[in-house]
């Protein structure tokens, strides 16, 4: 089974809202993010995800995305739609009106790992729920908040019908995988960083370290 690359889009650009901690770290300028899809454009083997459903999904990435013909996955906050600076309700429809895929990333970015019974029905069965009705279609797909998850979330997942999940962790994915790494964008990325992530061209250790850290989310 053929291995590909899943990139994270967080925010790009200006933002109108106050930003979590350390959510700065992955907020990339408009000219670095055109220099991803630049270089991601024709190649199969690299998906572009986006997480928290931010404002600019739509007033930055989704332009350059149709401009270059590229496809890509948004994992929307569906309990934070119409916040200041996020996504509103007719963002989402033209997300799928512009033949993107929308996804869930939950309903407030809670860490799934600490859910009472409550709040895992709402992040993981309503929000799925809302954004289908916006976006005309099944909503399967979530991206894991923070990338924390453990063998009862994942159970969690599957239990709900979920069909694919795509976490933080790094390097690259088998094409066809139920469980999906992602690579995040960083403020300080460079053409020397795409090209090193792109190409998997991560030192032996560190692909051991991640590919041991994987494991371990998964059992413990």
């Amino acid at each position: 089974m053929r291995a590909v690359t899943n990139l994270t889009v967080h925010g790009i650009g200006e933002t109108a809202r106050a930003l979590e901690r350390d959510e700065d770290a992955t907020w990339v300028t408009v000219e670095q993010f055109e220099q991803v899809v630049d270089a991601v454009a024709g190649r199969p083997d690299v998906r572009l995800t986006f997480d928290d459903g931010n404002a600019s999904d739509v007033e930055i990435a989704l332009p350059r995305l149709v401009e270059r013909g590229l496809r890509a996955e948004f994992f929307v906050l569906a309990g934070l739609l119409g916040e200041p600076g996020r996504l509103d309700a007719d963002g989402v429809r033209e997300l799928a009106g512009a033949g993107m895929r929308v996804g869930s990333h939950g309903w407030a970015h809670r860490d799934w790992r600490t859910l009472d019974g409550p709040q895992v029905a709402e992040e993981l069965t309503r929000a799925r729920a809302v954004l289908a009705r916006l976006a005309g279609g099944p909503v399967s797909r979530v991206a894991i908040p923070f990338g924390s998850y453990d063998r009862r979330v994942l159970r969690r997942l599957r239990m709900a019908g979920v069909t694919r999940a795509y976490t933080s962790d790094g390097g690259r994915a088998r094409a066809g995988s139920w469980l999906q790494a992602r690579n995040s964008l960083r403020h300080d990325l460079d053409g020397a960083w795409i090209g090193r992530v792109l190409d998997g061209r991560a030192p032996l250790a560190r692909r051991a370290g991640k590919l041991g850290m994987r494991l371990y989310k998964r059992v413990r």
